[in-house]
């Protein structure tokens, strides 16, 4: 991912929420996410060396998809896994196996590892079974997500990279 790719991956990342979370998190928290307040945190960020690495899918120069992962956060604590942060993929392009291509980007770069974690809203089925035929299985961990007061709960997934 290079600077000018933030505001197309704020696009795909707000647009994906608005897509993939609908009835599962609050329609006004949805509704008041920002391309424009995203992308401008994310060139904020962009320059900082905070372990994340960004990845996007391109298809015909046009950037499709985007991925973010970095160190397991634990709290403040960095643990010896990796986490997927984030996988998105532009709604009109779901299907296409880019989603499938920036996972097996993400878990190849960060095979050195012994595992990689992740996130997920406990009742977004689709993401879960995308996951799942990764090889990734909920560890039992859970942790609420607070989206407009309401608490919506989000499964750990975890799978063995490394030995």
């Amino acid at each position: 991912m290079t600077l000018a790719d933030c505001d197309r991956v704020s696009e795909i990342r707000i647009r994906g929420w608005q897509h993939a979370y609908r009835g599962l998190v609050p329609q006004a928290y949805l509704d008041g996410l920002s391309v424009t307040a995203d992308a401008e945190r994310r060139r904020a960020g962009f320059a900082q060396r905070t372990g994340v690495v960004n990845l996007v899918a391109e298809r015909d120069g046009s950037v499709l998809g985007w991925a973010a992962y970095g160190p397991y956060r634990d709290g403040d604590t960095h643990t010896g896994d990796a986490e997927l942060y984030a996988i998105y993929v532009d709604p009109a392009h779901l299907g296409g196996g880019i989603g499938q291509a920036l996972l097996a980007a993400s878990l190849e770069r960060c095979s050195a590892w012994p595992r990689m974690l992740l996130w997920v809203l406990e009742d977004n089925a689709p993401a879960r079974r995308f996951y799942e035929r990764a090889g990734f299985r909920p560890d039992g961990a859970e942790e609420p997500f607070e989206a407009a007061g309401v608490s919506v709960p989000e499964v750990r997934y975890v799978r063995t990279l490394a030995g």
